[in-house]
């Protein structure tokens, strides 16, 4: 997105994001997880985290909970927030990506234009989107914040999946069926997709 004011002038720095990555001995990219609320995107991504620096690689997990405790504490959860919220997520995560660093995002992310504008600010090379599709009935009975009962009640407005929509994807990199299977088999599927796809290599742990 460019700047409002015409005094603005974006500056080029002469490293470029090769040298970083050349340095880092790895490509910056962006996994962005999307679901509803308890379908398992933290668990996964922090998961995933631990499992990347194991083998060596720099990555970073840009959560939704913590972002809106500083980033964005000034976004509530209307469709115009949700939406500010994902342009400023998908702001950071390029930043990060260009300076080598593998981010992994867990946020809802419900509505599809939002998520695609997250894609072309990223690159649509660099971005890899991963649906967890599970059902609504068994998030609600993981539900550890007890958000949807509170949803059900009225005591929470625009909830996702609740009293405001989730637009699934159309056609994500990944699908992830965390209902069916174990959270380190969904981490080792999005392992051997980053492998089979030359996101990065078979490093030894």
């Amino acid at each position: 997105m460019k700047s409002n004011s015409p005094n603005l002038t974006w500056h080029n720095s002469k490293i470029t994001r090769e040298d970083r990555e050349t340095l880092l001995g790895q490509r910056g990219f962006v996994i962005w997880l999307t679901g509803l609320s308890s379908s398992g995107k933290s668990t996964i991504a922090n998961i995933l985290e631990e499992c990347l620096i194991k083998k060596g690689y720099l990555c970073y997990v840009l959560d939704g909970d913590n972002i809106r405790h500083g980033l964005n504490t000034d976004l509530g959860f209307s469709a115009e927030d949700r939406r500010e919220n994902i342009r400023r997520i998908g702001e950071v995560a390029s930043l990060f990506a260009d300076a080598g660093i593998i981010t992994v995002t867990a946020f809802i992310s419900p509505y599809k234009a939002d998520r695609n504008s997250a894609r072309r600010i990223v690159g649509d090379d660099r971005f890899i989107e991963v649906y967890l599709d599970v059902p609504l009935s068994v998030c609600e009975k993981r539900d550890p914040k007890n958000l949807y009962q509170k949803a059900r009640t009225g005591e929470i407005h625009n909830f996702t999946g609740i009293s405001a929509p989730y637009e699934a994807p159309d056609k994500p990199e990944i699908i992830l069926h965390t209902a069916e299977s174990s959270s380190a088999a969904c981490v080792n599927e999005i392992i051997n997709y980053l492998l089979s796809k030359g996101f990065i290599e078979g490093k030894d742990e």
